[in-house]
């Protein structure tokens, strides 16, 4: 009996969750500023970004055009990134919180926070605290989208 109820206990403390690796590789940033990794489409999880029109970056070569949130992770990103998925889009895109520059020593940038707090991306409905901390300190601050749209009066 009492090798019954060890080996039940010690069943119970493994647990039967199926914990969610970590994938760490190249990354390039699409227009939408969605993330192609390991040819898979990466969206980063938890928020929303706004189309705000064409932005083109001039001082790399080649330049890269795309939404202000794509042009930004395009300059962030430094090659590769780590992401930790957190689901998957009818459309079989993956949705994940990813880092850049992340290690066992570094815990590395999270590039949707980064987004929120320079005000290009906004906090969606599932996301973190943090997120939505940060977007509100972005609004108060008039970062982004919060702040004056040049673009409206034509402006690039």
């Amino acid at each position: 009996m009492w090798k019954t109820l060890a080996l039940a206990l010690v069943l119970l403390s493994c647990g039967t969750g199926s914990a969610v690796a970590d994938f760490r590789s190249y990354a390039v940033v699409q227009e939408d500023a969605s993330l192609l990794i390991q040819n898979k489409v990466v969206r980063l999880y938890g928020i929303y970004i706004p189309q705000n029109g064409q932005f083109c970056t001039v001082n790399p070569r080649p330049p890269f055009c795309g939404t202000r949130a794509a042009a930004a992770l395009d300059f962030k990103i430094q090659g590769f990134v780590t992401c930790q998925e957190m689901g998957v889009y009818d459309d079989g895109s993956i949705s994940a919180v990813c880092w850049t520059k992340r290690s066992s020593f570094n815990e590395g940038t999270d590039l949707g926070a980064y987004l929120i707090s320079n005000g290009l991306a906004l906090a969606g409905p599932d996301a973190p605290f943090e997120y939505r901390a940060l977007e509100r300190i972005a609004q108060t601050t008039n970062q982004g989208v919060w702040g004056f749209q040049a673009d409206s009066f034509g402006f690039r």
